[in-house]
């Protein structure tokens, strides 16, 4: 798991049928202090995060396509939770105390 920003939605018009009615995200990684590190890729949407978002990311092919039950399907990355707060040693670096 990772943690990540949206920067955007993703609209394929044509696409693999198991990504029928799913919303797609454009998502960066994130250090916990938000600082970006590595390549944005697009992740199916779990949680109806929106962009500016901090959102906690599965990018692992297989544990993602039994979240999304596609054992046979093109997926690799999945947003599956919305982060309001990171915590380091004692201290709130993102999000409300």
């Amino acid at each position: 798991m990772m943690l990540a920003q949206v920067l955007g939605t993703v609209v394929a018009p044509y696409h693999h049928p198991v990504l029928e009615g799913e919303r797609l995200l454009l998502v960066r990684p994130v250090t916990p202090t938000g600082e970006a590190t590595g390549r944005a890729r697009i992740a199916i949407d779990r949680v109806d995060a929106g962009e500016g978002d901090r959102v906690l990311v599965v990018d692992e092919g297989n544990s993602a396509r039994q979240l999304v039950g596609a054992p046979e399907g093109p997926v690799k990355t999945v947003v599956v939770g919305v982060v309001d707060t990171v915590e380091l040693g004692g201290t709130v670096v993102f999000g409300v105390d």
